[in-house]
């Protein structure tokens, strides 16, 4: 622009030069200084045109978006312009042809009398009323969220649960204005910025997404209403449901919803600013069909956790819930182990594992989305999935009611998936699978994957899945006040996760992260101790299941020496180990002192020797616990 100025300057000087001749300057008396300013006058016209333009173009491309001081009026193209705001764009391409092709498939020779249409623009919205001549169309309006409110807003890594300095509260996402006429059909397009890593956490999207539900649960009554999503990426899975995907062709998604479900989930605050759920919820709440609801856990390749699986259940059963008990292992788990756990009361459903195929071979993560065949428990409505390293201290039937996912925070803007509320159905399972080759996991395993596909979820309090540590962080006063909660009688936690090294593999005299230092923030004697008067009340048949194997012994003594060695300031490797397990044997490798005087070689193993000794559980012991 500047070199196309600069030539038309030294034109008109030029052309200045050559009318001298003529006496111009004297005829109209303008300095050679202002015939400049003039030919620059007429250049600034012809950019000014090429701007109006292009302006005038934008106008036409612009999705319908307003600010609701002009949704009473007409809305004017300088209106439009002057609202602009790109986070609502989406650049997509329509293919007429699928929309023509969605359409035949839902109407067949019936015609939509009402047609909402949603952040489009007007050759968008022009050609839609070609498409279907025969209905009603209506434009809808939406203010902008502020530029101010980001997903961080939205979804703050911390919030004060307990209400003591100040009431979390989630900023205000304008509402959309329902028209007075009943839609039969909403039309909405999407931005999906799929070349960027965040692309689900994307505000605007969100927002006309939370506005589509809310112009289809203003429906009068329950009469049906669909919603048709152009988009290149996925809708909110957990908000409209695969199970009510009509039909998917290329970009178009549409949806029929039912809308007693989605009045529900709009109950809920728009992100995890504030809990979704009371601090001390009604926990006798009616939540629906019980049958069709469970709690389940899954073993894959760590037999390890039995004894954890087997006190978890007989936890959740002294908290009076019947609800089923499903849990999910693969082959690697042996018929002894798979004995006890149907003996504590799971129902054991044998699962093919699935790889991560991002991890490494061999890796702790190789097999963890195994996971997502949770989604497989299609017989269920709702599930709500524990870990196998934690405790039900209290009654949580109510989480049956809250939708999926609804879970504590972990950091962030992401969620922990310890304890987790889940819908089961084969489609979400689909949708799992089919992308975990391209979505990255943030922390290489299966809650980083889950927190990319379910961006959007509630905020339950953290004494529903409460984290046994200290972080480096804690002051003394913080320490006192967790310990206060790990060991309260009547518990006030309703669920307590134990972090680090688990209890049953520790001598149950004191909790063996005191002996290393790196894990000493997972170290509690109260939370131990609880967790030891859990497995007391198992019956004898099961606590079998928590005997230590003797390479486990002469780990926590080698542990136990090196605190000693570094004079842990705690002292518990002073303490006398007087756990009766230390003198049971539970494979042919019995002698921990011998392999400790061994240990660090690589020529023995006790690999060959970890078939358990004691007896299968038979189904006729069963019946007696």
């Amino acid at each position: 622009m500047e070199a196309r100025q600069r030539s038309i300057e030294d034109m008109c000087k030029r052309r200045l030069q050559r009318s001298k001749a003529y006496d111009v300057d004297k005829l109209f008396n303008i300095p050679i200084q202002d015939k400049i300013a003039k030919c620059k006058f007429h250049h600034m016209k012809l950019v000014l045109a090429v701007v109006i333009s292009g302006v005038f173009a934008m106008v036409l491309y612009l999705p319908t978006v307003y600010h609701h001081e002009h949704v009473s009026q007409p809305v004017s193209q300088t209106n439009l312009v002057s609202r602009f705001d790109p986070r609502y764009i989406s650049n997509l391409d329509i293919s007429w042809e699928e929309i023509k092709k969605v359409i035949r498939t839902i109407s067949g020779n019936k015609k939509f009398h009402s047609i909402g249409l949603l952040n489009l623009n007007k050759i968008e919205t022009d050609h839609w009323k070609q498409v279907t001549p025969d209905s009603d169309h209506t434009v809808l309006h939406l203010d902008y969220v502020e530029t101010n409110v980001t997903w961080d807003t939205l979804y703050p890594e911390w919030i004060d649960e307990e209400q003591e300095d100040e009431i979390p509260v989630c900023p205000s996402l304008p509402k959309i204005e329902v028209p007075k006429k009943q839609l039969d059909l909403i039309i909405i397009k999407l931005p999906c910025r799929d070349h960027e890593a965040n692309w689900s956490r994307d505000v605007a999207r969100l927002h006309l997404q939370l506005a589509t539900a809310q112009l289809a649960v203003s429906s009068k009554g329950y009469q049906p209403v669909h919603l048709l999503f152009v988009t290149k990426c996925f809708p909110i899975p957990n908000l409209f449901s695969c199970k009510e995907l009509v039909l998917r062709e290329g970009n178009m998604w549409l949806y029929k919803p039912n809308l007693h479900t989605l009045r529900a989930k709009l109950r809920l605050p728009v992100g995890s600013c504030e809990l979704a759920l009371p601090l001390k919820p009604k926990e006798q709440g009616q939540s629906g069909n019980s049958h069709r609801e469970a709690y389940a856990t899954i073993l894959h390749s760590a037999h390890v956790y039995v004894c954890g699986a087997i006190a978890a259940a007989q936890s959740i059963r002294m908290t009076g819930s019947t609800r089923d008990l499903i849990i999910l292992v693969d082959e690697t788990i042996s018929k002894y182990h798979k004995s006890g756990l149907e003996a504590a009361g799971w129902k054991i459903r044998t699962i093919q594992r699935i790889r991560n195929p991002k991890a490494e071979k061999n890796a702790y993560n190789e097999w963890n989305y195994s996971k997502f065949r949770l989604w497989q428990l299609a017989d269920y409505d709702k599930v709500i999935f524990i870990d196998a390293d934690l405790l039900v201290l209290r009654n949580i039937d109510f989480l049956f009611s809250m939708p999926e996912i609804s879970a504590t925070g972990n950091n962030g803007s992401l969620f922990n998936s310890g304890v987790m509320v889940i819908e089961p159905s084969n489609c979400t399972f689909q949708l799992l699978m089919d992308h975990i080759t391209e979505i990255d996991s943030y922390n290489g395993g299966d809650q980083g994957y889950l927190n990319e596909i379910f961006t959007w979820w509630h905020r339950i309090p953290r004494h529903m899945n409460f984290l046994k540590n200290f972080w480096s962080g804690d002051d003394e006063a913080v320490k006192a006040k967790k310990t206060r909660l790990f060991g309260a009688e009547p518990p006030i936690l309703y669920v307590l996760h134990y972090l680090g090294f688990k209890p049953w593999l520790c001598f149950r005299d004191y909790d063996c992260n005191w002996n290393v230092d790196f894990m000493q923030e997972f170290a509690s004697d109260v939370a131990h101790e609880k967790w030891w008067k859990v497995h007391d009340k198992m019956p004898g048949e099961l606590q079998q299941f928590c005997m230590l194997k003797t390479k486990q012994k002469a780990q926590l003594e080698w542990d136990r020496r090196g605190a000693e060695k570094g004079k842990y300031a705690d002292g518990h490797w002073r303490r006398k180990v007087e756990d009766p397990r230390l003198k049971k044997c539970v494979d042919k490798l019995c002698s921990w002192k011998d392999m400790l005087r061994h240990w660090g070689e690589t020529n023995w193993t006790n690999d060959a020797f970890s078939a358990p000794s004691p007896p299968y559980i038979t189904k006729a012991s069963l019946s007696g616990l």
